[in-house]
Parts: structure tokens; C-alpha cells; sequence
């Protein structure tokens, strides 16, 4: 799906005040719609009811390996899987594009809680930064293989 489609446009933003309102700006990690196009982001919605309640993407590396990016389920939808069901999603298509393993970066506050609990639940487990990150006692790192 394209970042730029007005329902997917606006979850987008919502996540990223989400972010805004949780973690210092030099913590955040999330990317506008026209950074994920940039960067090759493959970005997945959930709808319910016509709306857009749940996204998630991936960025593929040169190596077969990929990161997660710009999770986010639209409270309205939160408990009830539509998280679980992205991620299901995403790792599918992930692994279908000849991915071995996927990485990402969330955050360590409060805020970010159910998101750890979901990729914990997931099969991720905790590691060092990767890529271009570096230790912020505001993130936590994950990974699994595909």
C-alpha cells in the first residue's frame, strides 16, 4: 500500500504523535510516508470498517535480512490481534521475498509496553543495536529468524 493513501497517511501520523508524545525527539525512529518510500519500505494496512486500523512494514536489506518498521494498530483496534495479524503478515511477505531474518527498534518506556509484549510473543528476542543504531536506554533491539 502507498504512504501517501489518505487513510494510511493519517494512521502515519498518528503514530509518529505517538512517538512525539512518549520519547525525545533525538529517540524517535519513525519515518514519514515519503521516507518509506524512499527507503523501499514494503508497508501493509489492516482495515475495519473502511478504515485503516493497523499497519506495519519492512525494509529489505541487500543481505537477506530486514527491519521492521512503523508498526502501529489505531487504539480502536488495540486487543484485539489486529497487531499480532500484521506482524503475521508482514514476516510472511518477508519471508516469501527470500528474507532469513528480521530486526527492529522499539521503544523502552511505558508507552511502548504492548509492542514489546507482541514481538516477545512473536519469537524476537532481545539483541545489540544494529544497522546505523547506537545504545539509547530510550530503544530496545529485537530480532529473529524467518
Amino acid at each position: 500500500m502507498a504512504p501517501d493513501d489518505p487513510g494510511l497517511a493519517d494512521l502515519i501520523a498518528r503514530h509518529a504523535a505517538h512517538g512525539d508524545a512518549h520519547y525525545p525527539a533525538e529517540s524517535n525512529h519513525h519515518l514519514t510516508g515519503p521516507e518509506m518510500a524512499a527507503k523501499g519500505v514494503r508497508l501493509f494496512a489492516g482495515w475495519l470498517s473502511g478504515d485503516v486500523v493497523a499497519m506495519g512494514g519492512y525494509v529489505p536489506w541487500a543481505d537477506g535480512q530486514a527491519e521492521v518498521k512503523s508498526m502501529h494498530v489505531a487504539p480502536s483496534a488495540r486487543g484485539h490481534g489486529a497487531g499480532a495479524a500484521m506482524l503475521d503478515v508482514l514476516m510472511e511477505a518477508a519471508r516469501a521475498e527470500g528474507m532469513v531474518a528480521i530486526w527492529l527498534e522499539t521503544g523502552s518506556r511505558d508507552a511502548s509496553a504492548p509492542a514489546r509484549r507482541l514481538y516477545e510473543r512473536a519469537g524476537f528476542d532481545y539483541c545489540a543495536p544494529f544497522g546505523g543504531y547506537v545504545e539509547d536506554p530510550e530503544s530496545v533491539f529485537m530480532t529473529r529468524a524467518l
